[in-house]
């Protein structure tokens, strides 16, 4: 059975939208996944499913997440190659802000299209700049996430698609965590 990574996008932030990963990771169980984990408690789940497509396994946690919390949650599929390969290039990709800047990734819910990342590409000579990887968004920015202008909607506007950040230093830690089992 296939093995997917599932990251979901705007849970347990602040005082809405709690989701407990102990509760999901039975409920997921019972739904019929398998080998299900769950890391830190943003959102990012492993299973193994029957399901090959990704599209299939996001609506299935997506539809599961909807009934059980009544609110929807984008969720954003990738295989571990996928993750250990965006890794692999991110990593290979020299640092486009100073020393103390931070490096997120935006995992990217559809297909980022020519204008979408011509806009996110126009952000490369700015104190926040971002460049598209693969079929994500590598983030770079010189202060907090929560006071950047190009984090969360307004990058969600360019990109035209959900989109859900991780800082990289979890990411790094999912793919060495996952991507290898």
């Amino acid at each position: 059975m296939p093995r997917h990574l599932a990251f979901l996008r705007a849970i347990n932030l602040g005082p809405h939208h709690k989701v407990p990963m102990a509760e999901l990771r039975e409920r997921l169980t019972a739904s019929g996944f398998a080998d299900v984990q769950t890391h830190i408690q943003t959102g990012n789940i492993a299973l193994t499913s029957t399901m090959r497509s990704q599209a299939k396994v996001e609506a299935a946690i997506e539809g599961l997440l909807g009934d059980w919390c009544d609110f929807e949650v984008p969720t954003i599929v990738r295989s571990p190659a996928e993750l250990a390969a965006l890794v692999k290039e991110v990593e290979a990709t020299p640092p486009l802000v100073g020393e103390g800047g931070r490096r997120y990734v935006a995992f990217a819910k559809g297909d980022l299209g020519a204008d979408a990342k011509a806009a996110l590409t126009a952000y490369e000579d700015t104190p926040e700049r971002s460049r598209v990887v693969g079929r994500d968004i590598l983030l770079e920015i010189d202060s907090q996430f929560h006071t950047a202008k190009l984090a969360g909607a307004k990058l969600e506007r360019l990109a035209g698609t959900p989109l859900t950040a991780r800082d990289l230093k979890v990411v790094r830690a999912i793919d060495e965590k996952w991507s290898t089992t």
